[in-house]
């Protein structure tokens, strides 16, 4: 997939204007070998450009296809990417702040699947940020999947590290696929027998008063048992945090849901925002949640195929497809089946 064609031209501005566009693209141009040139990047933000952990995505993604740039600056609103080939190896890349590892994690772990050895990747910077997915979300949803479709990734936690002090660690381990395709195509049209409903309230340097309160409000609200709520204190953290983590287990997928807890904001309202997020998957026939939709596109479009119903879809999925539709010649259709359930197919 490595021959040269064009440079693809992207607009940092269309759809929702935010760093998936930029991340997808990094992703894509890896495992296409096409030049990129983006700008406007994040224009649609307060403060646009290149942040902190954009510019770590820019950076790691150089290094593992040996690329040339232009623009890779903080706060740089314009990028040109020329990839090369890609190489496995064991990869450490660090945010000075607390920048979401997971989304640098996203942007270089579909290169290193089609890489002809394993790979390692240690991030050091946040865990747990609301504008971003966070480690449980790839460990529980995304990377399940990822093996359903032949490749085998583990993933481990060393320390946490929530906003706004970051200072976590996990690592990545990338077996790529033993077949001659880095992915097969993969069908979640039903989610399959329930297996497990539960959920947890983690924390970091605060009461364990406050994580308790969202238990109760979640075991009165879905009426779940005390065996499916646990209450888990994360030491040495270098900062406070609380987070609320639901997990909707079945024999095809888990469906993941996280809730913050923020300065201001009762411990109450955490668990029903989770609550409420919970309901309305629980209550659709979808398979995969919202997020996960719009994080599978890529691996989907890199096996040649793929279909699964979801909620619907948001902007953020609509702006990736256009950007994935850059760079690779793919059908990606959305047909509405009811109110609240979409099917997305991929050929």
């Amino acid at each position: 997939m490595q021959n040269k064609t064009d440079m693809v031209i992207i607009d940092g501005s269309q759809g929702e204007g935010g760093g998936q566009i930029l991340r997808s693209s990094l992703s894509l141009s890896m495992m296409t070998g096409k030049d990129f040139l983006i700008k406007n990047i994040r224009s649609g933000r307060v403060k646009p450009g290149l942040m902190r952990q954009h510019l770590t995505c820019v950076q790691a993604a150089a290094k593992i296809c040996n690329a040339d740039t232009e623009g890779a600056t903080l706060s740089s609103q314009k990028l040109l990417f020329r990839p090369k080939q890609i190489q496995a190896g064991d990869y450490h890349f660090a945010i000075s702040t607390s920048g979401s590892t997971s989304l640098v994690a996203q942007t270089i772990i579909p290169a290193l699947m089609t890489a002809p050895q394993p790979s390692k990747i240690l991030l050091e910077g946040g865990t747990h940020n609301m504008q971003a997915p966070t480690f449980d979300f790839l460990q529980y949803s995304f990377l399940p999947v990822l093996r359903q479709m032949g490749v085998d990734i583990t993933a481990t936690i060393h320390k946490y590290g929530f906003y706004p002090a970051g200072g976590g660690k996990v690592e990545f381990v990338i077996q790529p696929s033993q077949s001659s395709q880095a992915l097969q195509p993969i069908k979640l049209m039903q989610r399959g027998n329930e297996k497990r409903l539960s959920a947890e309230a983690f924390f970091a340097n605060l009461a364990s008063t406050i994580p308790q309160r969202e238990l109760n409000v979640i075991a009165n609200t879905m009426g779940w048992a005390d065996d499916n709520l646990h209450l888990r204190q994360i030491k040495k953290s270098h900062s406070s945090g609380n987070v609320v983590l639901l997990k909707l287990e079945y024999e095809n997928i888990i469906e993941t849901i996280i809730s913050f807890g923020q300065l201001g904001l009762k411990a109450e309202k955490v668990a029903k925002q989770a609550c409420d997020q919970a309901k309305e998957y629980l209550a659709s026939e979808a398979v995969v949640g919202v997020h996960l939709a719009d994080q599978l596109l890529l691996p989907m479009v890199i096996a040649g195929g793929g279909q699964f119903t979801t909620l619907t879809p948001t902007q953020h999925t609509q702006t990736n497809i256009n950007v994935i539709k850059q760079f690779m010649d793919c059908v990606i259709d959305l047909q509405q089946l009811n109110d609240n359930l979409w099917q997305i197919t991929i050929t």
